[in-house]
């Protein structure tokens, strides 16, 4: 009996949206390097060339085979997933592992012309166990929104400025929510953006940028939990950073009964 409490106790102890190394969030952060696995859901989805792999995109655990990320990340490529990395330059870091790909789920309706449902699931080749460098995101609730002005934070190794290296350490960023009526005007983003989309940013100052595409914007709930509210989508061709042009964000509580679906079915 002793023996299966301490199984149970050990199996629930990594409950979605809690790392284990809580994310340092009390001020404001602008391409900072993040705490060490203080985002444990993260992941680096990386594209086979010759022998060799490459970071491309980012992308989110949401459950023990399950990965959430962008469709315009997905091509007909080789991928692999790695997980509990924290620098992309160090081979074998201590609790990182890279799984391969069994199958990927592109959103039925994605459109590449118009950006509509950029959206993906990837079915990890086998089960992840929890550590204390790898947990899931939460999803949010079905239908959720957020009001304009929330704190939230996107997490990637993406260019840390136009046209720059993609980093090595992963970054974090305060991007707060920017609400459809206000980034759907003429001069923010316009008819682009529609309501299965968020924006978050648009100070000039703060972006995500190219490398971080299917990673995930990180919002706490009142909880304390952390989920993946926004798939980081697009942004401005004029630059990462640009006034009036804040990174756009697949809604994820848009697509929770897909989500459900698809994880259900497979």
């Amino acid at each position: 009996m002793k023996l299966l409490v301490l199984a149970l106790f050990v199996v629930g102890a990594y409950g979605c949206g809690r790392p284990t190394y809580p994310p340092i969030v009390s001020r404001v952060v602008g391409g900072d390097d993040v705490r060490a696995n203080s985002w444990p859901w993260q992941i680096s989805l990386q594209y086979q060339s010759s022998s060799n792999f490459y970071h491309t995109c980012g992308g989110t655990l949401i459950a023990n085979q399950w990965v959430l990320t962008a469709a315009h990340c997905i091509s007909s490529l080789t991928y692999r997933v790695y997980l509990g990395k924290h620098s992309l330059n160090t081979a074998n870091e201590a609790g990182s592992i890279v799984l391969g790909v069994q199958k990927i789920f592109v959103h039925p309706q994605w459109d590449s012309q118009r950006i509509r449902n950029d959206i993906a699931l990837i079915k990890l080749a086998s089960p992840v166990q929890y550590s204390s460098k790898i947990t899931p995101a939460c999803l949010p609730a079905d239908g959720l929104v957020l009001p304009n002005g929330y704190s939230c934070y996107v997490t990637g190794w993406g260019r840390l400025w136009t046209g720059g290296p993609i980093a090595d350490i992963l970054q974090q960023a305060l991007l707060p929510i920017v609400s459809h009526d206000i980034c759907s005007r003429s001069d923010w983003w316009g008819s682009l953006v529609t309501t299965q989309m968020v924006c978050a940013g648009g100070d000039g100052q703060l972006a995500s940028c190219n490398g971080d595409s299917g990673g995930p914007l990180n919002c706490q709930r009142s909880d304390g939990a952390w989920m993946v509210y926004g798939v980081v989508s697009f942004g401005s061709s004029l630059g990462c950073n640009y006034y009036k042009k804040p990174s756009v964000f697949t809604r994820v509580s848009a697509y929770i009964p897909w989500i459900n679906n698809v994880i259900t079915a497979n």
